[in-house]
């Protein structure tokens, strides 16, 4: 039941101890503020390196060609390999792809115009699947579809950046611009949540570019949409690539430079591996300065109890219980604990949103935080280290016998 008295007592010690009491609370609240910011920052970390994930898909293969740096049957090092469609093809039809796609740069002239405007953007020659790869939002229109790649329309889809650059609050739809001096009909814009790097692109037809633009029937990369894969089958999935390939284009397959693979599955993996692992540490961090300040509590807590043995060993000579003497003080100790704790999270949660809203979001740092659950999670953490910390002082307390203690000086 809750004791006035008791409380009453309580505010009384504290009062009279003003500069103990802050300074045992400082080292409370210090922990768990630094607990919190810490955490804060690592999850900016994560969020930061997740926007980065968050314009691509997170379980596809780019498979690029090289240059051979090994001789194989009789072939010397030194040659350059050339994906064509018929390599697409066969890759994209290989057990375990989901969707497949083709992606060129087109390096002619990267010059766009409509009307009186003009401008240079990256201008990629892509298949309908290619939107599998990246994580586009279609605003107006549509993307590109098969009927434009089999009939080599010459249309294109815009970046929301170039369709702002172009045609300045104008529908774009219908319309026409020349890409590279040849005309091309407007079907789409896109925003991309990868960033302004991606909203400079445009997306044209491969089979359309590599005729408009004398590409022949090469392709720069291929790309693999592999479904649930899990980075040991995303593994196995490249070592079939490569034995497949090796065959076909005359390379030797354990050639380091003959196959660059990016392999989008294990980098996720990697680094959630990463943040999982730097959660871990800053929590050991954290807890261990929450520690170094509950044994202040503790080491403050021992203090008061030999200060108050004379008045322990009257209150036990007149019948007091050892659980109200133990009762008093916990809650002395759990109430400095958990007001300076509480003191710290605040300040914590605080600073985080300060940076959040003053600290621009960039590749590799966005938005700090600290959600609902770990809030919940300090509290409790408080509740019980506040309870450790007085828990041996009281039970000291609780053990005094009256006459010893009243002999106390």
């Amino acid at each position: 039941m809750f004791d006035i008295d008791k409380w009453q007592e309580i505010f009384s010690t504290i009062r009279k101890n003003k500069l103990r009491t802050i300074l045992t609370g400082f080292s409370v609240a210090w922990g768990i503020f630094m607990l919190i910011i810490l955490l804060g920052s690592g999850y900016g970390l994560e969020n930061g390196v997740k926007r980065e994930f968050t314009g691509d898909a997170v379980n596809y293969l780019s498979i690029n060609a090289g240059i051979t740096s090994m001789p194989y049957k009789g072939l010397s090092p030194g040659r350059r390999l050339r994906f064509t469609n018929e390599e697409k093809k066969e890759l994209g039809s290989l057990e375990g792809v989901d969707k497949s796609s083709g992606r060129s740069a087109v390096w002619a002239n990267n010059t766009l115009s409509y009307k009186n405007e003009y401008g240079n953007f990256d201008i990629f020659a892509v298949s309908p699947d290619y939107k599998f790869v990246e994580s586009l939002i279609i605003l107006n229109g549509r993307y590109l579809n098969k009927i434009d790649e089999d009939d080599y329309r010459k249309v294109v889809v815009l970046g929301r950046l170039v369709d702002e650059a172009l045609f300045k609050g104008e529908d774009p739809l219908g319309k026409y611009i020349k890409v590279s001096g040849v005309p091309f009909k407007v079907i789409g814009t896109f925003d991309d949540p990868g960033g302004d790097r991606d909203l400079t692109r445009i997306y044209i037809p491969l089979s359309t570019a590599q005729r408009v633009f004398n590409m022949g029937n090469y392709v720069g990369s291929i790309l693999l949409n592999l479904g649930d894969a899990d980075v040991e089958e995303s593994l196995e999935m490249i070592e079939v690539i490569k034995q497949d390939l090796s065959e076909k284009m005359k390379f030797d397959p354990t050639d380091p430079r003959a196959i660059f693979v990016y392999n989008s599955i294990e980098q996720y993996r990697t680094f959630m591996n990463l943040f999982s692992n730097i959660r871990l540490f800053i929590w050991i961090i954290g807890i261990g300065t929450i520690i170094a300040g509950i044994v202040g509590v503790s080491n403050i807590m021992m203090i008061v109890v030999k200060e108050r043995t004379k008045e322990i060993g009257i209150r036990k000579s007149m019948g007091a219980t050892p659980w109200s003497i133990i009762s008093l003080i916990l809650q002395e100790s759990i109430l400095i604990t958990g007001f300076a704790g509480y003191i710290g999270l605040v300040m914590g949660v605080g600073l985080l949103e300060l940076l959040s809203n003053v600290l621009p979001a960039t590749d590799y740092f966005a938005n700090p935080e600290v959600n609902i659950q770990i809030a919940v999670y300090a509290t409790l953490l408080l509740v019980i280290s506040g309870a450790l910390a007085g828990f041996v002082p009281a039970r000291k307390a609780a053990s005094v016998k009256p006459v010893v203690a009243l002999r106390d000086e």
